[in-house]
């Protein structure tokens, strides 16, 4: 068994490099297509509607304006965001958000250096460079008005935080990245999962209630985008693209600085860091490597070809997970050689 997954690997960094590729030209003909048919960049469709709510607009009638002017569905709810992106710009602007990513880029570093410290000094610090590295993202002026990347800076340092002392403070934040962007609310049904498993009752309370609140926020926001929905306005196409985990790996390359690497080395780390959380055990790397695998397996089932932002909620964890490579490649090795070695005569000695 460890040789297939050592041989899967192997093949699986290999295919990436050019996976990488080919959906790279998918990506850009996509644009082009869009671009072609008259459509707009999410991007100006949500800094159109903070604008009118920094006006004063209702959020709710200002996003179904937008989304109708954009050429955007409204249904199923789920197609128009929260609004707590656009009443935080308000009450902040652009720039508050801008402030904000910094610090969260700051506090992962710190967080991911705490949580790996039990691994050795090297590994600590090795997981606070790649924090700070992956989390480059957080300096591009946009991520003002992106919530995938936003929200991901946030679920990255709550899961930083959710084996240690300061697992309300990373409870807190992962709700807050949900509001933001309920994409990520399998987030909190990992976590969950995990706490269960390692008898943590009280923790696993805590993320059933936060759970049920965003539930109930939820059902509040369809409602509101219910009540402003026309009679003419267009309906999602689905999210069944099947395109497989070409996509979601390329959704972490081109929102991370893997995309400045060469397609073979930037295809390699993007399947290594994986393999690095898939081993790394304990709470920690059980709920990662739940997180991780699921969303990436969800992302290959349902997301369409301009559906690649979305693996912006993994940014920067994900990466953090390449500090972890060393360890998971020698338990791989040790395993291998390990079947041999029952195999092979016991020598005695004379």
């Amino acid at each position: 068994m460890a040789l297939l997954l050592a041989v899967i690997t192997l093949l699986a960094c290999v295919w990436n490099g050019f996976a990488l590729e080919m959906r790279d030209a998918a990506h850009t003909g996509d644009i082009a297509e869009r671009l072609e048919r008259g459509e707009r960049l999410d991007m100006d469709l949500y800094r159109a509607i903070n604008g009118r709510v920094a006006a004063g607009e209702s959020y709710y009638t200002a996003a179904a304006t937008e989304h109708r002017v954009f050429g955007m569905p409204t249904a199923p709810f789920v197609t128009m965001r929260t609004p707590v992106l656009a009443w935080t710009t308000a009450l902040w602007g652009a720039d508050g958000w801008r402030i904000i990513a910094v610090l969260l880029w700051a506090a992962n570093i710190l967080a991911w250096y705490g949580a790996l410290r039990r691994s050795g000094r090297s590994t600590a610090l090795a997981a606070a460079a790649l924090a700070a590295a992956f989390g480059m993202v957080g300096f591009i002026p946009d991520i003002a008005f992106s919530h995938e990347l936003l929200a991901g800076m946030m679920l990255s340092l709550a899961l930083a935080l959710s084996a240690g002392p300061g697992w309300l403070a990373g409870l807190l934040m992962a709700t807050c990245a949900i509001a933001l962007r309920e994409l990520a609310l399998p987030f909190l049904g990992a976590w969950g999962v995990v706490a269960c498993l390692a008898g943590e009752r009280g923790k696993a309370l805590a993320i059933a209630g936060a759970l049920l609140a965003l539930l109930v926020g939820f059902t509040v926001h369809a409602a509101m985008v219910d009540a402003v929905r026309a009679p003419g306005d267009l309906v999602s196409s689905g999210w069944s693209g099947l395109l497989g985990p070409a996509l979601p790996l390329y959704g972490i390359h081109v929102t991370t600085l893997l995309q400045t690497l060469p397609s073979w080395l930037a295809g390699t780390l993007g399947v290594l860091a994986l393999l690095g959380w898939l081993g790394a055990g304990g709470r920690l790397g059980m709920f990662a490597a739940l997180w991780f695998a699921g969303f990436i397996t969800a992302v290959a089932l349902f997301a369409r070809q301009e559906n690649f932002y979305w693996m912006g909620l993994f940014v920067p964890a994900y990466g953090v997970g390449l500090a972890l490579v060393p360890r998971a490649l020698a338990d791989l090795a040790g395993a291998v050689r390990q079947p041999r070695l029952a195999r092979s005569p016991t020598r005695v000695s004379q």
